[in-house]
């Protein structure tokens, strides 16, 4: 398991019971997280002292129970990135903190490239990615089809210092933007994607990963730059472990590029225990 170790202003403090108990700068919040199947055995003194709790309803979402002093917006840092958190629906506080190890993958793919790199980041979200491509040098294309998040990236990246690095910030369905992009004849030296399980676009459009995903590798492959391309798939889906996506991106791209595919969960280590949580799965084609 590749595991994002360097945070300063982020820590899994502990999880048990279906939770998780999480430092955020300052602010201490309890999430449910359906890996934590393991009951009792809470260690850390930080549950009494936690800001908010996010609590389920059984009629489907939830909302975050106050417990103390929460404010409404805060920041966080990751090395040089700095991104605003807020609690929002479903659990979500805007930034999905195991990301960082793949943030430092991105960061030195593409520093030790031997030309300026394109990227195109599909599904992107508020950005992580993004940023930690800009920050690295990169060209950055951000696809996503929800505004309010795009808008967020934009902040982060303000926050962060990049605003006036070379990115294209776009509110498009990622399938029909690169579909225009292959007639276009736009190619990408990294293309990385973190698509939704189910999700609809601006349009209506609707996304459902299972039946979708393995036709829109097909089209991640004719907008890559096949002799130093790469390309990452991330998910947090049930129905998809890293040897499924990998396998996906051998038939998609290594059958036809050649290179090397790599698959492994990511996940965050537990302050706690010194045990770690898996939180996702990550598999990438590399060209070279």
């Amino acid at each position: 398991m590749r595991l994002s170790r360097h945070w300063t202003d982020y820590a899994l403090l502990d999880c048990s019971d279906g939770e998780r108990l999480e430092r955020w700068g300052e602010v201490i919040l309890v999430r449910p997280d359906p890996q934590v199947i393991w009951q009792g055995g809470r260690q850390s003194p930080l549950w009494r002292e936690a800001h908010a709790r996010y609590v389920r309803s059984n009629s489907g979402g939830g909302q975050w129970q106050p417990l103390r002093n929460l404010p409404d917006e805060w920041q966080v840092s990751y090395r040089e990135l700095t991104f605003g958190i807020k609690p929002m629906g479903f659990k979500h506080t805007g930034l999905f903190p195991e990301q960082a190890v793949n943030w430092d993958f991105l960061d030195k793919r593409v520093r030790q490239a031997d030309k300026p790199v394109k990227a195109l980041n599909l599904f992107a979200y508020t950005g992580g990615a993004t940023l930690a491509c800009l920050a690295a040098g990169a060209h950055v294309t951000h696809v996503d089809a929800a505004k309010g998040m795009v808008q967020r990236a934009r902040q982060n990246a303000g926050l962060s210092r990049l605003s006036d690095k070379p990115v294209r910030w776009i509110v498009d369905d990622c399938v029909k933007f690169a579909q225009r992009e292959i007639r276009r004849g736009n190619r990408y030296d990294l293309i990385l994607l973190d698509p939704p399980s189910y999700g609809r676009g601006p349009g209506g459009e609707v996304w459902q990963l299972t039946q979708e995903l393995d036709g829109f590798l097909a089209l991640c492959a004719d907008l890559l730059e096949p002799e130093r391309g790469c390309l990452l798939l991330n998910s947090y889906s049930a129905e998809l472990s890293p040897a499924v996506m990998a396998y996906l991106l051998a038939r998609k791209l290594a059958a036809r590029f050649g290179g090397s595919v790599h698959c492994e969960e990511i996940g965050l280590p537990v302050e706690s225990t010194g045990l770690a949580l898996p939180c996702g799965s990550t598999a990438i084609w590399t060209a070279a």
